[in-house]
């Protein structure tokens, strides 16, 4: 908002008229009041109220104007306060930003928990600090190999153990702050970019999220999505769901599974309505629940895909 200054000629010429206003009700006093007439009190007296209404009107504009200069001095300290925030808020993202791209995995944690206080607190800035760590999930990661009896992990494979803790808690950060039945730590109006990105265990249950874009992502091991809300469209093409693939009560404003793969056991309950036109499904001996109408048509050894409802 534009604010006039008042210019030092517009200050100028008002006191010069005032100057001379108050010159000619001088000179008029004198020359109406100074015959000594009984009829000169009366006059007087109602100068005097006249003047004093004069001197009111000026006192309350001088008010006023006291009031404006007030009023532009707290604007600018408003405007500092919100510059002073801003900066403060950008140096943190920055921060947190650096602390996410070091080669140590408890700074990368620092960094995530950093992001997630300065979302929390600025609500204006969350979508950004979505976004980033929504890119820091699509970088390039391969996932270790599973451990059972083995007692020794080698270094490669300690790095990989790391940099997977750091994975899923930025997938943990995300589920926590899109569940509305938690209003003190949601997040509302969120879109989520994981498009080409390798998932471990994401559980993302009872959110709800205004769009998403998983296309060209590979899923590894249980994926959960059961009770989430995807107000707009939800991408999954060319996905791959390598183990459990969990979608009941899943409610989608749109949807897409193209070129999707179910390689594992796959569950979309009797409430979820989804368009599978172009997704296939392995056919071994696992538990599979497609939304009603959809069935297996089968393509080649081993492998089916699914066909719409007619």
């Amino acid at each position: 908002m534009e604010h006039r200054v008042l210019s030092a000629r517009t200050i100028v010429l008002w006191a010069v008229g005032l100057g001379v206003v108050a010159v000619a009700s001088v000179v008029l006093l004198l020359a109406t009041l100074g015959s000594g007439e009984p009829q000169d009190g009366v006059r007087l007296d109602v100068v005097r109220t006249a003047s004093s209404i004069v001197l009111g009107t000026g006192g309350a504009a001088a008010l006023l104007l006291t009031a404006r200069r007030q009023r532009y001095a707290e604007l600018d300290l408003v405007q500092k306060d919100h510059d002073a925030t801003e900066r403060r808020v950008t140096e943190l993202y920055g921060k947190a930003a650096d602390q996410l791209g070091s080669d140590k995995a408890p700074v990368r944690l620092a960094g995530l928990y950093a992001l997630e206080r300065l979302a929390q607190g600025n609500p204006a800035h969350r979508q950004t600090i979505v976004n980033l760590i929504c890119a820091y999930l699509r970088m390039p990661f391969t996932p270790p190999p599973e451990v059972r009896a083995r007692t020794r992990i080698g270094p490669r494979d300690a790095h990989r153990f790391q940099e997977l803790e750091v994975r899923q808690t930025a997938t943990a950060l995300l589920a926590a702050h899109l569940r509305p039945d938690r209003p003190e730590a949601f997040w509302a109006d969120i879109a989520l970019d994981l498009s080409n990105a390798t998932l471990v265990k994401p559980t993302l249950t009872h959110a709800r999220i205004r769009a998403a874009s998983f296309a060209g992502s590979t899923f590894v091991g249980a994926a959960t999505f059961r009770g989430t809300e995807f107000t707009g469209t939800a991408d999954f093409r060319d996905t791959w769901f390598r183990d459990l693939a969990d979608f009941r009560r899943v409610e989608f404003g749109e949807s897409v599974f193209r070129g999707a793969v179910f390689e594992g056991g796959t569950d979309f309950g009797v409430h979820t309505a989804a368009k599978l036109t172009g997704a296939r499904t392995r056919t071994r001996d696992v538990r599979r629940k497609w939304p009603a109408g959809w069935v297996e048509q089968p393509a080649e050894p081993d492998w089916a895909v699914l066909v719409a409802p007619r």
